[in-house]
This record gives C-alpha cells, structure tokens and sequence, in this order.
C-alpha cells in the first residue's frame, strides 16, 4: 500500500489486511459477530473479528457512486484508489477478476471511490478524466476508461496527459467534449467530495478498501492483496 508519506513500508511490499489484533482460529464461528472478513499474513492464515471495523465511518453507498455489479449486493467492497498507484494497479486487476467470478451472481459489487496522493501529481486530473468519461458516457464508459488507464500506466505519473483524450476518443466519446469537460475543472469537486470520505473512513494510503456486508462495516482491505486473499474474504462474507 503507498502511504503519503511515500515512505517504503512493510505494507507495501507484503501488504496486510486487519481490523483487530485479536485472532481466532478460521474454525470457530463467532455468534452474534458480524462476519468476519479480515485476513492477514503471517504463519497461518487467519480470519479475526471485525471488532475494529466499529469505528470506521464510511459515506454510504448512493447512486452517484461508481458501481461495479448490484448495488444491492449482500457484499460491496468500496475501493479508495489512485490511477498513479502502482500498487493500486495491481490490485484494480485483481477486483476485475473477483468481479468476473461473482458479479454475475448478483452477491458481490465493487465501488471505486478517488484518492489521489498528493504526490502523484498527475493522478488528480486523471480522476477527473474519468468523472469527464462519466459524464459523456455513462457508467460502461467510466470503467471502460478507468480500466484502460489503469492498463496503460506503469504509475508513477509515467502518464503522460495528452494520452488523456486519446483514451477517451479510442473508448467513442467526443473528444472535443471530453476536452471541455476536462479543461473546465468542473470535476474536480467530484474527486474532491471521495477524497474528503476517505479522510473520513481513515484511509493514509492507496489502494484502501472497506468491505460492507448488508450495509455494514465488516472490515478491511488494506493494501493490493492478492486475489487469493480476496477471494477468502469474500467467501467469509457471503456466508
């Protein structure tokens, strides 16, 4: 996971998933708990009760948000991320492939939610890019875009801008339009209105993602995780 700081941590290199240091056995079910979805490393796997999961707020879910599958799923991971994040890179492809196992099942939904760090100097204006695709084109254009930037990029702000409405006339949308959209700034109360809920859930670094069942806060994902790890989480939480 980056941090801010941009600081070389722990997380970053084995990121880890937690929401309470006091663990269980993946065999005792805890009655009366909410499910528990957290996972981290260490000798063995364990899942430990979202007890932390408590005290994080996190804006609800609406439909201005970005919605991968049913809005209506038993399970919504809402992700905070950064299109400059490599590590955010990493782990957009492994929510694609947890989508395309259980999104069609209608139990599983994804929400991406913008949180540029403030030294990914590019990031900010191609979060707004992608509201800009939004808005010209819908939601299938929005992930469309989302997901070839978030290919395109080796992160780091090695993007370079004028790729922008490149992207955005090879996915069908108006370029000219996209150009409007994007010189305007007017999207950038968007992105700043997801930065300032991830303030808010807590989030320090990308990719950072809260995982509701039925609604609720039931823990986190902190770091690109990888696919099996999110996979056991999501297996926790749909039973």
């Amino acid at each position: 996971m980056e941090e801010q700081n941009n600081a070389q941590t722990p997380e970053m290199t084995s990121p880890t998933i937690s929401t309470n240091n006091f663990a269980v056995p993946i065999a005792i079910v805890i009655a009366g708990l909410a499910i528990a979805i957290a996972v981290y490393f260490g000798d063995n796997k364990k899942i430990t009760p979202p007890a932390e999961a408590q005290n994080v707020i996190v804006s609800a879910v609406t439909a201005d948000d970005h919605i991968l599958g049913n809005p209506r799923a038993k399970v919504i991971v809402v992700e905070y991320s950064d299109t400059e994040c490599p590590f955010c890179k990493m782990f957009h492809d492994t929510m694609n492939k947890v989508m395309g196992e259980y999104g069609e099942g209608g139990n599983v939904a994804w929400v991406y939610r913008h949180y540029p760090l403030p030294f990914h100097q590019k990031a900010p204006k191609e979060a707004e890019a992608t509201e800009c695709a939004n808005k010209l084109g819908g939601t299938e254009k929005y992930w469309t875009y989302i997901n070839t930037i978030f290919r395109v990029t080796q992160g780091n702000d090695s993007l370079n801008e004028a790729e922008l409405p490149k992207i955005a006339e090879e996915i069908g949308l108006d370029k000219t339009a996209f150009m409007n959209c994007l010189s305007s700034g007017e999207m950038k109360a968007r992105v700043d209105r997801d930065m300032k809920s991830g303030q808010t859930a807590g989030v320090n670094g990308t990719p950072h993602s809260i995982v509701l069942v039925n609604g609720k806060v039931a823990g986190t994902i902190k770091g690109a995780q990888p696919y099996e790890q999110v996979k056991a989480i999501i297996e926790a939480a749909l039973k």
